[in-house]
């Protein structure tokens, strides 16, 4: 049997107290998830390495480091070879080749779920009613979420083969059930305490 959701979740916390970080783990979960849905694959297994592709930023923040001096972390927990490849493939600068659809899936959300969370924390409903042109706009504005690349949110949708009007919707999507978890305001007023 693989690894598990909640071994994940524990395997980050741990490692990671950053409630900001904790979030974009959980948005990155939502989004990769929807994809193992969209393309019926092995949705706990991409849970399971979107909640860990950030685990060990707090511990290793610099490109020198992260992820790839977390990966013998992973090995020392037991993590199978699929689970710390995957978790590695997000890093641009490790070159590793994106040839598996979770590979893929997890560079194409990492920063555009970080980007759509940052739309959502300016708007006054969150994400409720958030469209791809007003996302592609903040993509334009380079002192909006200045951290996330947007060289990266074009080549991930690229990667996956979509429109970015269409990745941008999906990801929507995917956060919206869990908007409250990662303190964004919805239509209905609510937002999770902070």
């Amino acid at each position: 049997m693989g690894p598990t959701r909640e071994r994940a979740w524990e395997t980050l916390t741990k490692h990671t107290r950053s409630e900001a970080l904790l979030r974009h783990a959980l948005a990155v979960e939502a989004s990769t998830a929807w994809y193992a849905r969209h393309f019926v694959e092995n949705e706990e297994l991409w849970r399971v390495v979107a909640l860990l592709h950030d685990f060990d930023y707090e511990i290793h923040p610099t490109l020198d480091k992260h992820p790839q001096d977390g990966a013998p972390i992973l090995w020392e927990e037991g993590y199978p070879e699929e689970v710390i490849e995957a978790v590695l493939s997000h890093a641009e600068h490790l070159e590793i080749p994106r040839d598996t659809p979770l590979k893929k899936t997890l560079f194409a959300c990492d920063e555009l779920s970080g980007f759509v969370h940052a739309c959502g924390l300016v708007r006054p409903t969150g994400i409720d009613g958030l469209e791809p042109k007003s996302v592609k706009k903040k993509l334009k504005q380079p002192s909006f979420a200045a951290g996330v690349h947007r060289d990266e949110v074009y080549a991930g949708a690229e990667g996956l083969g979509l429109e970015l009007d269409d990745h941008i919707r999906n990801v929507v999507e995917a956060l919206q059930p869990i908007a409250p978890q990662l303190g964004l305001r919805t239509t209905d007023g609510a937002a999770e305490a902070e």
